[in-house]
C-alpha cells in the first residue's frame, strides 16, 4: 500500500467486498483511508441482480461486515448502471449530500476498480495493494463448503426467499416428415406416453438449443427451427414451487439422419399427423400439441383410444419419398 495518502477531508473507497469475511488485503485497504481521513465514505456495489455468483450478498450483511471492523465508516449503497457517466454522476450526487462545503474529497480504488471508469468531478487515487486475494476465488471455496451450524442453514434460506422469481426455459420441437405428414415424438424408459424432444436452455439461443437437443436425443439434423408458441409447464418438480418451466415450442423439417433415441429417450415414433391424439401424449406436452394444431391448421383425430400393438424401444423410420 502507498505509505503516504493525499491530504483531503473526506476519503472514500468504492467496493463490492463480496465475502463471508474481510481478508487482509481489505483490511489493509479500509484501515488506510480510515487512519488517513477524519470521514470515510465506503460506498458499496449494489447489483440489479440478487443472489448472484459474482453478487451473492445484499447490502446490509456487508454493512455489518465492514461496521463490525470499522464502525466509525460511513457505509452506503451505489447503485449499477449501464454507462459510467451516469454512475459517475449518481456517486458525485451522494457524496456531495454526505460532505460539508469546502471540503476536501479523493476516491480511492485498487488495481482494476471503479477508478478506472470514473468521470466525476472529485480526485482519484490508486492504491497499491501489496497482496491481492481473489475474491471469486473464495466464493468458490465456500461453495464446496456445507456447515452444521443454524447460521449456515439460515443463510442458505434466506438466499432462497431473496431471489426473483424465475421463469425456468425449456424447448421442445415439433419434428416433421419431408411430406409435412409426420411427426417424430419421443418416449422415456418410465413412461407409456409419448412427448416432443426438447430440454434445458443453456447458456445459448432458443434455437440452438432445439437443434442440440434434437441432436443428443435423436441423433438427426433438422432445418431452421420456427418459433410456435410458449407454455408454462405443469412440471410435477415444481408444482408446489414459485419458479415454474416455461417451455417455447418450435417445429422444424427432419433433414438427416436416422431417428436414434439417446440421452434419456427409450423409443422414437413416428405418428401421422392426422391421427394424433391428446391421449398419445403426456400430459404437460398435449396444451403443445394444441399450439402445433393451431399454428399448422391440423385437427385431432376423432377416434377412440385403442391398443397400438408398438413395440418397446422400436424405431420405425418413415419411408423415404419416390423419386
Amino acid at each position: 500500500m502507498q505509505p503516504k495518502l493525499p491530504k483531503a477531508d473526506v476519503g472514500v473507497l468504492v467496493g463490492r467486498f463480496q465475502v463471508d469475511d474481510l481478508h487482509e488485503a481489505h483490511l489493509d485497504l479500509i484501515g488506510s483511508v480510515v487512519k488517513a481521513h477524519s470521514k470515510v465514505l465506503i460506498f458499496l456495489g449494489l447489483s440489479p441482480c440478487r443472489v448472484t455468483r459474482n453478487n451473492p450478498l445484499d447490502f446490509e450483511s456487508r454493512k455489518q461486515m465492514i461496521l463490525d471492523q470499522f464502525p466509525t465508516a460511513n457505509v452506503l449503497y451505489i447503485k449499477d448502471v449501464a454507462r459510467d457517466e451516469v454512475w459517475s454522476k449518481s456517486l458525485d450526487s451522494q457524496i456531495s449530500d454526505l460532505v460539508g462545503p469546502g471540503k476536501t474529497v479523493v476516491i480511492y480504488g485498487g488495481r482494476e476498480s471503479c477508478i478506472d471508469g470514473y468521470t466525476g468531478r472529485y480526485s482519484t487515487c490508486e492504491l497499491e495493494q501489496e497482496s491481492y486475494i481473489s475474491g471469486a476465488e473464495i466464493r468458490t471455496k465456500i461453495s464446496t463448503e456445507v456447515k452444521a451450524d443454524p447460521l449456515f442453514r439460515a443463510g442458505v434460506i434466506w438466499a432462497a426467499y431473496n431471489q426473483y422469481p424465475r421463469s425456468i426455459p425449456t424447448i421442445d420441437v415439433a419434428i416433421w416428415d419431408t411430406d409435412h405428414k409426420r411427426l417424430l415424438m419421443a418416449r422415456k424408459k418410465e413412461e407409456t406416453l409419448f412427448r416432443f424432444i426438447g430440454g434445458f436452455v443453456q447458456c445459448e439461443t432458443l434455437e440452438v438449443s432445439a437443434r442440440r437437443e434434437v441432436q443428443e436425443e435423436a441423433h438427426i439434423e433438422i432445418s431452421e427451427p420456427q418459433f410456435l408458441g410458449s407454455h408454462i409447464v405443469d412440471d410435477w418438480r415444481y408444482r408446489r414451487e414459485m419458479d415454474k418451466i416455461m417451455t417455447c415450442l418450435f417445429e422444424a423439417e427432419h433433414t438427416f439422419g436416422i431417428p436414434t433415441p439417446d440421452d434419456d429417450i427409450f423409443e422414437l415414433r413416428w405418428f401421422e399427423a392426422a391421427d394424433i391424439h391428446e391421449s398419445d401424449l403426456v400430459a404437460e406436452h398435449r396444451p403443445l400439441l394444441k399450439i402445433l394444431c393451431a399454428k399448422s391448421k391440423l385437427r385431432f383425430a376423432k377416434r377412440e383410444e385403442k391398443a397400438t400393438g408398438w413395440t418397446d424401444g422400436q424405431v420405425i423410420p418413415y419411408p423415404p419419398k419416390e423419386k
